[in-house]
């Protein structure tokens, strides 16, 4: 059994230990509220700085949400503003670029100026025409040349038996006036270049093509099928009008 000496230095020992507790635990619990107290005095300081205008008020160069500490809230505002600045300058890059007064061209709109021009000129109404060459001037010319022969005008050839059956009802099974002007564009020095303009404008790439006024009736298979609906001299008087006059050559026997 322990004397009681030993029982008196352990009572005194455990004491010891206890004062000792009390004091570190004491000393934690006013160093966080002085935290506490120093954290809430910045941050009314602050507040009462704003409220008069806050033209005083020194916040520290990295305090973002100037709540008087640097913590880790002020690194996201601080990666958040630098984003926004980083837009804002690329906006404001765009806006320079697009008042910019030397912007480049559009090469669409270049005309005759390197690999990228587009060989066009723009015209009033904002449409783009293609420049003639002047061998394509010379087919216009010799094409308007040859509408002006006659109201009815049969593009052909010479060999070709579409063409001939064309022309034999128009010929030979009618009688118009003024009387139609045939075209052998196999004999024809432009004849090549005529139909190819011809393509263009009527839609037809090949012959017989037959054009009353400028407007194609069709082939030799629209101008049989016309003649047996007996619709071909209404077809010719609609688009010729007064100054073309159709008849029938002969009567159809009747059977």
């Amino acid at each position: 059994m322990p004397s009681q000496r030993r029982l008196r230095a352990l009572l005194y020992t455990v004491l010891a230990a206890v004062v000792v507790l009390l004091f570190f635990t004491s000393q934690a619990r006013h160093s966080r509220e002085t935290g506490a107290i120093k954290d809430f005095y910045h941050k009314t300081m602050n507040g009462l700085e704003r409220e008069r205008g806050g033209s005083q008020q020194v916040i520290p160069a990295h305090d973002h949400d100037a709540d008087g500490d640097i913590d880790e809230d002020d690194a996201i505002m601080a990666k958040e503003m630098a984003a926004q600045l980083k837009q804002a300058e690329q906006k404001a890059k765009e806006n320079a670029n697009a008042k910019a007064p030397n912007k480049p061209d559009d090469p669409k709109k270049v005309i005759g100026v390197g690999s990228a021009a587009g060989g066009h000129k723009e015209e009033e109404d904002g449409d783009l025409e293609v420049e003639e060459t002047p061998e394509e001037h010379q087919v216009e010319v010799e094409l308007d040349l040859i509408l002006r022969k006659s109201p009815v005008i049969i593009f052909s050839k010479s060999y070709c038996p579409y063409s001939k059956r064309a022309k034999g009802i128009l010929l030979e099974k009618y009688v118009i006036e003024p009387a139609p002007y045939v075209v052998e564009l196999d004999l024809h020095p432009l004849g090549r270049k005529i139909q190819d303009r011809l393509a263009i404008i009527t839609k037809r790439t090949t012959v017989p093509n037959i054009m009353i006024y400028g407007k194609s009736i069709g082939g030799g298979d629209d101008v049989a099928a016309l003649d047996n609906d007996n619709k071909l001299a209404a077809k010719i008087k609609e688009l010729g009008g007064k100054r073309v006059e159709v008849s029938k050559r002969f009567s159809e026997k009747s059977s």
